[in-house]
Parts: structure tokens; sequence; C-alpha cells
């Protein structure tokens, strides 16, 4: 299959159809890729909204499970309604406790809401920037390391070659799909995803996709064997 034009030159965001399309192109140049693409179809495109209110469900997520931050989240949004920075500052961290906020994510809400509020970052600025600056742009906020800014680039601002640093559930799935004896820590993981350049987070999509899928099957107790 030839081979799609490397994003610099033509894909500068993921849409439902490049996504569709750069998802071939991996399945037919990586076996693993191929496993997933075969059994599950092409994944998801995931996308979410730029802005405050994901990035701060995104540090949300970090290091607990998708459904608990969720919880959280729909909480501080029936509590608040629409979640924008000023409205976060008007809850006290009594409340902010009773939604689901631990102190450490209650410190970075807040950074995150006053710093946007008093213009030390502008989130539209973000997508002016290469992939590097717009990262390195969130990690000067505290509460975002490499990890969130990675998921904001690639599912809000649908950057096409991102790979997510430190994500278990990547690590794990192509620890599955390869049969390998142990999980790949984040440093080799990041090393290995070199290889999917220039359509990374279509790789991480792949990955999810697998994931989520084998991890649905066992719930309904069907042969999950590779």
């Amino acid at each position: 299959m030839r081979r799609l034009r490397r994003p610099e030159t033509l894909l500068k965001q993921l849409t439902h159809t490049s996504l569709k399309k750069a998802a071939k192109v991996l399945a037919s140049e990586h076996s693993e890729l191929a496993f997933v693409y075969e059994k599950y179809g092409p994944p998801p495109l995931w996308d979410r909204p730029t802005g405050f209110a994901t990035l701060l469900h995104i540090i949300l997520e970090q290091q607990v499970s998708l459904a608990s931050a969720k919880a959280c989240f729909d909480k501080l949004t029936v509590h608040i309604g629409e979640v924008t920075p000023d409205k976060l500052l008007t809850i006290n961290d009594i409340d902010l406790k009773t939604i689901g906020f631990s102190r450490q994510k209650t410190a970075y809400a807040r950074h995150l809401a006053e710093a946007i509020i008093e213009k030390h970052i502008d989130l539209d600025h973000l997508h002016t920037l290469p992939d590097a600056d717009a990262k390195a742009t969130l990690i000067r906020l505290k509460g975002i390391g490499e990890w969130t800014s990675d998921v904001y680039l690639l599912m809000a601002m649908l950057r096409p070659d991102v790979m997510p640093r430190g994500d278990i559930a990547l690590h794990a799935a192509y620890q599955k799909l390869t049969n390998a004896e142990k999980r790949p820590g984040s440093d080799e993981f990041i090393a290995i995803a070199e290889k999917w350049r220039p359509f990374r987070s279509v790789a991480a999509r792949l990955l999810w996709h697998f994931y989520l899928s084998e991890r649905g099957r066992r719930a309904t107790g069907e042969n999950v064997e590779r």
C-alpha cells in the first residue's frame, strides 16, 4: 500500500476520515496493529473539545480509572453547570472534596483556572504551536506532566503524531499483542513507538481500541487469546 505523506506536508489534525486511512496504512506495515485492525476495525477518533473543561477532565483522569474521573467530572457539572475557570473558583475545598477531588487535584484545578483567568496561558494559542512547543507550554502549569499534555494534544487538539508517555493501558496492549514476557516501561515504549511515526496518535488509538475491546470481551466471558 502506498504510504501517506508525512503530516507536516499533509496532515495537521486528525479527522474521522484521515484516522481510518492512517490506521489502514499502519496495519499494512505492522503486524501487531494489523491484528487489531482486522479483528476490531479502525479505532474511534475519541475527540474532545479543546479548552479548560477538557484539560481539567484529563487532570482528573491521572492515575485513576476513566470511570472514576468521569463520575467526578459529572458531579462537578451538576454542581456548577458549564465547567469554566470562574465557576470552578467559586467552589470551596470542602465541596470539591465531596465531589471527588483529592487535595492535590484541587490545587491543580485551582492553579489551572487562575492561570487561564490571569492570562498566563492561552489554550487557544496552542493551536498555532508545533507539538513540542504546545506540550512545553502546558507542562509549565502545576499538575500537568507529560501524560496529561500528550493526551490533550492527542484527543483535544487531534495532533496526528503524539504517543502518551507512561500510559499503562498502551503498554499492556502492546505486551499482549507481541506476546512479550514483560510489559515495556515508559522510556522503552516511547522508543518502540518511533516505528509508528508520523502516525503515533493513530497507533495509540489502535492500542487503546484493542485494550478496551479485549476488556469488554473478558467482561462477557468470551475467549480473548491472541
